[in-house]
């Protein structure tokens, strides 16, 4: 799985260009798709597998393909570019780094030298509007025949494993979440087992935007009751105490009752955590009401689907250098086989 996941957070997807993600997904679909399931998709592009069941209760897994991304706005006559966020980006850990764009252009976003800034500068958070991007061209007409306006671009960052079983990567939000609804796929076909739901993988587009076409997947599904797959931003620092700390990086699983943008059916939220106990899978409770992610849209969709919400707890969420532990995936992959395949 870890090879796996390491693809699908290299691959470039930002919001509204999630083709390569897609297509990357598709080709593992096609290798573990039961001969009566089908692949649908919808006109933002999205993808799901349908792995069909009858007249049973629907029961989608949701997980967005996008990663948060920047687009190109001005070309400046020395061909520097400036550029707008696609997803919410804290301007901060923005300065000094790399970028690639989907033809392979890099490049670094400028920062000003702290040699060179004044006082007033120094105590001033800086402003993506007021940011450029150098490419290494040196006029504006070369930097056009490089890139264009409407361009999209990425973080250009390295996939690494650390310490005991940490990851670093970009797009770790939501290309994990993508990973274990593969790896659920996968081990469906492998142990030939089969679901009492009639059961949908959705993979969704434009979530970083807060205009997810899992609100598309909710209307062509109609759905009885949603699996969300998310990453979680935690706070789990030294100094943090535990009131305060959302969650920690591996212990489990992270399962939410509520958050900034839904409520969670808290019947199907109780079954989610049972199955983990029945099944010795680690879990934790996530200690806070914040943020926001595809259960919105899908609980107030269609008919009103009962949603659950699982996440993988994420350091440097929305950055080039998001961190995550690889054993808590494991155990949210164990914890959607073991729901999905439950009598």
């Amino acid at each position: 799985m870890k090879k796996l996941l390491k693809k699908l957070c290299l691959a470039f997807g930002p919001t509204g260009l999630e083709h390569r993600v897609e297509s990357l997904i598709e080709g593992e679909i096609l290798k573990s798709m039961p001969s009566d399931a089908e692949i649908i998709r919808d006109n933002l592009g999205g993808i799901y597998l349908h792995i069909k069941n009858e007249g049973a209760p629907k029961l989608m897994l949701n997980a967005h393909m996008d990663e948060v991304g920047f687009m190109v706005t001005t070309v400046a006559e020395n061909g520097q570019i400036k550029f707008g966020s696609v997803g919410g980006i804290n301007p901060l850990i923005l300065g000094a780094k790399r970028v690639i764009f989907e033809n392979g252009v890099r490049g670094v976003i400028l920062s000003k030298p702290i040699h060179l800034l004044s006082h007033e500068e120094r105590e001033k958070c800086p402003k993506i509007s007021d940011m450029l991007v150098d490419i290494g061209a040196r006029s504006k007409e070369e930097a056009l025949s490089l890139v264009s306006i409407g361009d999209y671009f990425t973080f250009d960052s390295d996939f690494v494993e650390m310490g005991g079983s940490q990851i670093k990567a970009k797009a770790l939000d939501d290309r994990h979440g993508c990973c274990a609804m593969l790896s659920t796929i996968a081990s469906l076909a492998k142990n030939n087992a089969r679901s009492k739901y009639d059961l949908y993988f959705a993979f969704t587009t434009r979530e970083e935007i807060g205009f997810s076409s899992a609100g598309c997947a909710t209307e062509i599904i109609k759905p009885d009751y949603a699996i969300v797959i998310e990453s979680k931003a935690v706070l789990d620092l030294p100094e943090i105490s535990e009131d305060r700390c959302v969650g920690r990086l591996g212990d489990g699983a992270l399962i939410s009752y509520a958050d900034g943008g839904a409520i969670m059916d808290r019947a199907l939220t109780d079954e989610l955590i049972s199955v983990c106990k029945e099944n010795n899978i680690k879990y934790q409770i996530n200690r806070a009401v914040s943020g926001g992610n595809d259960s919105a849209p899908i609980q107030i969709g269609a008919h009103g689907t009962r949603v659950a919400l699982i996440s993988a707890p994420s350091r440097y969420i929305h950055s080039g250098a998001c961190v995550v532990d690889y054993c808590d995936l494991e155990e949210i992959c164990k914890a959607l086989y073991a729901f999905v395949t439950r009598g």
